[in-house]
């Protein structure tokens, strides 16, 4: 998933130095915060047009994507207790360079920015249904008076 790093290309993992890549995951852990402050959003998004649905066609469509945003909330959720481990760990490293092995923490740290990128393009697509879904529901079901609030 080489289309979200946040790093440069090339070598940058495994060159870097323990307070580059805990820098690097603390902005992984606050991004990680905003996307799930975000879906939080998108849910209440989708509860407050909900109840006004009428259309059988309209009311599978929102639950899907319901669906999606609790295993992407899931995911997220995941995600944030995988980087304060891995924050804990650099931590570790960095007071005692010999407390693991550098490599192989190397090789995680690598394979948790792949799982970070992939949710991020998880999260993106949701984000894009919602607003399309929401959009269609509004318009379909003549809607357009609950926007006011």
């Amino acid at each position: 998933m080489s289309d979200f790093r946040n790093r440069p290309n090339g070598n940058y993992i495994f060159e870097a130095n323990w307070q580059e890549l805990y820098v690097l995951t603390k902005h992984w852990k606050s991004d990680l915060l905003f996307y799930r402050d975000d879906l939080k959003f998108l849910d209440h998004l989708i509860d407050k047009y909900f109840i006004w649905l009428s259309k059988k066609e309209n009311i599978d469509q929102v639950r899907e994507i319901e669906v999606s945003l609790v295993e992407t909330d899931k995911l997220c959720s995941t995600l944030l207790l995988q980087v304060n481990k891995h924050l804990s760990h650099l931590a570790g490293l960095m007071e005692d360079p010999f407390k693991y092995d550098s490599h192989k923490f190397r090789t995680e740290h690598q394979i948790l920015e792949d799982k970070l990128a992939g949710f991020v393009k998880t999260f993106r697509d949701n984000r894009k249904k919602v607003f399309a879904v929401t959009e269609h529901v509004i318009e379909s079901e003549k809607l357009e008076h609950l926007i006011i609030d």
